[in-house]
């Protein structure tokens, strides 16, 4: 029992999303570091698809978090780490005009995201 006190963090991955990661990662920037209150809030208010699929990733490193600790409640979590990478291209046909083909790459991303508490008694992030 003592191994798991010494575990920081509550971790969450989602993988080959049909979406670009340069699109995603404009979203992401917004919501690192942020109380996970605020980070909720604030993908649901946004419209970009990125949005849709953070926030999902997000509430499932919390449900995480809350499965794994019974004591910890939501308003004590914070994104401690947000990382959306580069996933394989899937190349497809775009037919042009003459008979002629163009090569066209479907993106894909992983997410991945880092709840963590935040430490109450000392005022700093444990």
């Amino acid at each position: 029992m003592p191994d798991q006190e010494k575990k920081k963090g509550f971790r969450a991955h989602s993988r080959y999303l049909m979406a670009s990661p340069f699109k995603v990662r404009r979203v992401a920037d917004k919501v690192r570091r942020k109380p996970y209150a605020d980070a909720i809030a604030l993908l649901e208010a946004l419209p970009h698809k990125g949005a849709r699929l953070l926030k999902k990733v997000i509430q499932s490193a919390a449900a995480n978090a809350l499965s794994n600790n019974k004591n910890l409640d939501e308003g004590m979590l914070y994104v401690k780490d947000l990382q959306v990478n580069e996933g394989m291209r899937l190349k497809r046909v775009w037919p042009r005009a003459r008979g002629r083909a163009d090569r066209l790459q479907k993106r894909t991303c992983h997410i991945s995201v880092e709840l963590d508490q935040i430490a109450i008694a000392r005022g700093e992030k444990a």
